[in-house]
């Protein structure tokens, strides 16, 4: 799209050899982008409100009597959307992450950088909130830039002071919100109630968090797209020609010129207002093509409709469109590659759900004893000694019963029998095990065990069984 934009254009593509947000002298070149307005914005407010209340319900939706979503990396413990991951199921968990990494490459293949522009948490709340925040207490961009030029004032002191307050309290109020989904909610609560003697690592944590996000909102801002996250680099990887993406129609915009009252228009239909470089937040002209800062806000589409209703003009100059849209006037979303990708996509959630299906409560790890024989007993009974690791994959106390299925004998814990398995909790120990001497019929034999709660099948697995000739 970009090489054929400079070609009608006729500018400079230097551009790309260095950031938007740097200047020449290597200083920040902080944006102020004008208020943007329209459709576009108005069904991304909408959309935002359904996010920020999905985010923060979240951590309070319970589904078996546990959270929807839980991150414990601490305790390590994950949920994820009701069904609980412990240790012995890190694979599982590696393997959901696989499958949604893979999705992200489908979905950016086909639609883009439309997760950027329309639910990632950076820019929702930076857009959405704190940059309405922004607008609320300094005023557009025209206003911020002179006050950020003038001396300081009670006005401005008012001012700045008023908005780094309000930053500063939901800075915090985003810090509580990833704890409750990394410890949970009642821990929470609990940090909140209790003397904070009582939690200073979580505490310090929470203030921690607050100020990284408050630096992230505060000053990082649209550095965060382009210098901390990769996807943007990673975009031209995953897009081709037949990706959605925010674009500029240069067939129809080219030659570029001012609109003149009363005079035939011979140029194209962009009229170079330059509104469509004034409200973009990472400060990039559009017109320019595909570039890694966008994060297909559509700030520019509601900037360029407006004016393209003022003077007459067909909307749609710049809209949600594809490079052979643009050249062919036709595009495909349904290419050989997106096909492929569907196909890992598929394969690895059926391989999940499969996973997920098939677990088991408990997993239970029974060997021989190293070094030990059968022991041949005065009663007509054969004895093995076992040491054993039962392992809890629940949520939830459990205590489990361990029986043998198929053989006739018995098993005889050295300690008490009745294990209990705190929630992702282990037991371990020793055991016999005697079957009768008639029913061996071989050196080696399978035996196979369950284990129950409350004659509630938890797991089944099998182990070998000596016995002389």
């Amino acid at each position: 799209m970009s090489s054929q934009t400079f070609a009608t254009s006729g500018h400079d593509p230097s551009f790309r050899d260095q950031f938007n947000v740097v200047n020449k002298d290597g200083k920040r070149n902080w944006i102020y982008p004008q208020k943007p307005k329209g459709k576009w914005h108005n069904r991304r407010v909408w959309f935002t409100v359904l996010i920020l209340t999905l985010l923060f319900s979240g951590p309070f939706i319970r589904v078996n009597d546990q959270p929807l979503l839980l991150f414990n990396v601490l305790a390590r413990k994950f949920i994820l959307f009701g069904i609980f991951i412990g240790p012995q199921d890190y694979w599982i968990f590696g393997l959901a992450m696989l499958s949604f990494m893979v999705f992200i490459v489908l979905f950016t293949s086909i639609l883009g950088r439309l997760w950027c522009g329309w639910a990632c948490p950076q820019t929702v709340f930076m857009e959405m909130v704190f940059r309405k925040i922004e607008y609320a207490i300094e005023g557009d961009a025209t206003k911020q830039k002179l006050l950020d030029k003038a001396p300081w004032t009670k006005a401005k002191i008012l001012k700045k002071g008023t908005k780094y307050v309000l930053f500063l309290l939901i800075s915090f109020a985003i810090a509580n919100l990833l704890l409750a989904y990394v410890i949970g909610t009642d821990e929470l609560v609990k940090i909140i109630r209790e003397p904070i003697e009582n939690h200073l690592v979580l505490f310090s944590g929470i203030i921690g968090f607050t100020a990284l996000f408050y630096f992230n909102f505060a000053w990082l801002r649209d550095q965060a797209c382009t210098v901390v996250c990769p996807y943007g680099r990673l975009q031209s990887v995953f897009m081709d020609r037949n990706t959605i993406v925010v674009g500029y129609d240069y067939g129809r915009g080219e030659p570029r010129g001012k609109m003149h009252k009363g005079q035939k228009r011979t140029e194209g239909d962009c009229i170079n207002c330059h509104q469509c470089v004034a409200v973009c937040p990472v400060g990039i002209d559009i017109r320019n093509g595909l570039q890694m800062e966008c994060v297909n806000c559509t700030a520019c589409m509601d900037a360029c409709d407006t004016i393209m209703d003022k003077v007459g003009l067909e909307t749609g100059l710049i809209r949600y469109t594809s490079e052979n849209a643009i050249v062919n006037k036709t595009g495909k979303l349904v290419t050989a590659r997106v096909i492929s990708y569907a196909a890992v996509l598929v394969l690895l959630w059926s391989v999940l759900g499969f996973a997920i299906v098939s677990r088991t409560d408990t997993q239970t790890l029974l060997l021989r004893a190293p070094g030990s024989q059968f022991i041949e007993n005065g009663d007509g009974t054969v004895s093995n000694l076992y040491t054993f690791k039962i392992f809890n994959k629940t949520n939830h106390v459990v205590k489990p019963d361990i029986r043998l299925k198929d053989a006739e004998g018995k098993l005889i814990f050295a300690g008490s029998p009745d294990l209990t398995l705190e929630a992702a909790g282990m037991s371990e120990g020793t055991l016999f095990i005697n079957v009768p001497r008639a029913d061996l019929k071989k050196r080696k034999t399978v035996l196979k065990l369950a284990v129950y709660e409350e004659n509630k099948l938890l797991e089944e697995f099998e182990t070998l069984f000596l016995a002389g000739e």
